[in-house]
């Protein structure tokens, strides 16, 4: 029976032997095709526990234990107490622990990389909290600065306060006394033309015999010849020189009388003719009983002037003929109704803003942008003079009635009156706190028109370069303001569209007419006074008849219309425009 028992374990050994080996065999080739497809190592599969204690137990070199496990393992899964499959697997520790050490040198990694972080952190916040501090120190300083110029202010204010009445009793005194030296400088020359007339009388009478005296007109034609003088420069040279003896015979007392002041003169600076002479305007302002009336008005014809905006427009003294500055540096010269260009004229670096014929018309002054004045000699085709002063752009330039004299005004808040003949600046006009916007000269007249942005009209004494009055009214920017031909009326435009009038003689207001809401650009008086023209930005003129307050609009530009002007006999309207044109609009002869 032992024997039957020996060779039954033997068999069983056998068999087992054979089925491990094969197992084996095929468990090799299954976990080397597995390595070789999914690229896995065989210590990654898991063990069973029957493999397990016979490997041990092999490495152990226990072969009896070993044999007898084998049979009694066998012997129960042969009876059915048991399958492999209830033994389990046992886990790989090997594998566990480089899975474990696989972890700890990532978080190690992980640890580092946070340590790192938090050192950036810790520096930035040292960095940022010492900024803080600084710009805490910074505000407090810049807060006790703010509160001391606000005490300061305080103070100042208090200050002036305490100061203003009296500023404003001087003011007014100043303003007064200002006027009362205009009124007295001209009783003044007309007592010395009076004490001149008298004294030359007196010496033909004891001379025995009669010389007439010549009569001279301030509107004279001032091209004079190198040498030789006209007669009104003679009697004015004459007139000064009296003046200097009388001055050198008689004491100056600066403390009896501070307003006198001695000016330094050139020997060829020219004399402002007397404000006594008669104006020839008044004759010709009652020639013309037949108002302008905007319903007989027509387009007549349209010139394309120039490539860029016509900024400014100015008629001929004598002839129908208008020059044209523009934005493209150029001024033209252009026969009307025709429309025949005469001459072209290029020199000004910027935009023209003004131009002004001289009384002669052989001569034309142009402002422009590039701050100077140029006048233009019209027989030679070039620039013989460059005005040059201003410390921003020249809006807008005058002549003189007698020739001798242009006046400027300028976006510096200052207007100067130039002498041609000595070339140089005799006056600036400071009084303006904004920027000048026009400047026209009374004709005939020594008194000087200016508008400002500070929504002011003032009227100076050219002579002197003082300020006679300021006229207050306006409520937004003064854009141009001129004289009628008469001389007794004040047309002025703002940039809301509002026409004003006023009583040169009263110095105030006469009538307000809205024609906006757009800017007007300029204003022009028909020769009888009887109506204006604006130029309006809506693109259209329009026409107010100001004895019945009717404003009509005349449309044709494609744009803003720059300026507008009249002609001599008031049959035609100019108009200047954005477009680059210029249009002509001609009355038609009123129906019977």
């Amino acid at each position: 029976m032992e024997e039957a028992a020996g060779t039954e374990a033997s068999f069983c050994l056998q068999k087992v032997t054979i089925t491990d080996d094969s197992e084996d065999d095929y468990q090799h080739e299954e976990a080397l095709q597995s390595a070789l497809s999914s690229e896995k190592s065989v210590s990654e599969v898991p063990e069973t526990v029957d493999d397990f204690l016979c490997n041990f137990l092999v490495r152990l070199g226990m072969s009896r234990t070993l044999d007898c496990f084998q049979t009694e393992w066998y012997e129960l899964i042969e009876r059915g107490v048991f399958t492999a499959q209830d033994a389990g697997l046992v886990p790989t520790v090997y594998t566990r622990n480089q899975q474990l050490e696989t972890e700890n040198m990532h978080l190690k990694k992980d640890l580092e990389n946070y340590k790192l972080a938090a050192n950036k952190a810790k520096e930035a916040l040292l960095k940022m909290q010492k900024e803080r501090d600084f710009h805490r120190m910074h505000h407090k300083r810049v807060v006790q600065e703010k509160n001391k110029l606000i005490c300061d202010i305080k103070r100042l204010k208090t200050h002036y306060a305490s100061y203003e009445p009296v500023l404003k009793q001087l003011t007014e005194k100043y303003q007064s006394t200002l006027r009362q030296k205009m009124l007295t400088s001209l009783e003044r020359d007309r007592a010395v033309g009076q004490v001149t007339g008298l004294q030359a009388t007196l010496q033909n009478l004891e001379s025995g015999r009669s010389i007439q005296i010549p009569v001279t007109k301030a509107g004279h034609e001032c091209e004079r010849k190198k040498g030789l003088e006209g007669p009104t420069q003679k009697a004015l040279k004459e007139a000064r020189q009296q003046k200097i003896r009388d001055a050198e015979s008689s004491s100056y007392d600066p403390v009896k009388d501070p307003m006198k002041k001695t000016s330094k003169r050139y020997s060829k600076d020219s004399e402002f003719p007397v404000d006594n002479q008669v104006k020839p305007y008044l004759a010709c302002a009652k020639e013309y009983t037949q108002p302008l009336k905007s319903g007989v008005y027509r387009l007549s014809n349209t010139l394309k002037a120039h490539d860029l905006a016509v900024s400014c427009l100015a008629l001929h003294p004598r002839k129908n003929i208008v020059a044209t500055g523009s934005d493209d540096h150029f001024w033209k010269m252009w026969a009307f109704p025709n429309g025949n260009i005469i001459m072209t004229g290029e020199g000004h670096t910027d935009w023209l803003s003004g131009c002004c014929f001289h009384p002669s018309g052989t001569r034309l002054v142009t402002s422009s942008g590039d701050t100077t004045v140029r006048i233009w000699d019209l027989s030679k085709g070039k620039c013989i003079l460059t005005l040059g002063g201003h410390a921003h752009a020249v809006w807008d330039c005058s002549w003189h009635s007698c020739g001798d004299f242009v006046a400027s005004a300028s976006m510096d808040s200052t207007c100067k009156i130039w002498d041609v003949n000595s070339e140089r600046c005799q006056h600036t006009l400071h009084g303006h706190k904004d920027s000048v916007n026009s400047i026209e000269f009374l004709p005939f007249s020594n008194t000087a028109l200016t508008s400002s942005a500070d929504k002011t009209l003032s009227l100076w004494d050219a002579r002197m370069g003082l300020c006679a009055h300021t006229l207050h009214g306006h409520l937004h920017s003064c854009n141009h303001a001129t004289f009628n031909m008469k001389g007794d009326t004040i047309a002025s435009c703002d940039s809301c569209g509002v026409l004003k009038l006023w009583d040169v003689r009263k110095l105030g207001p006469v009538a307000s007419i809205e024609a906006g809401p757009h800017p007007a650009n300029q204003v022009v008086f028909e020769p009888s006074g009887r109506a204006v023209a604006l130029a309006s930005d809506d693109g259209t003129v329009k026409v107010v008849q100001l004895k019945s307050g009717q404003l009509s609009s005349l449309a044709g530009h494609e744009g803003e219309v720059h300026g507008v002007i009249s002609d001599h006999k008031a049959e035609h309207l100019l108009s200047g425009g954005a477009d680059g044109t210029v249009r002509l609009w001609t009355r038609e002869p009123a129906c019977r």
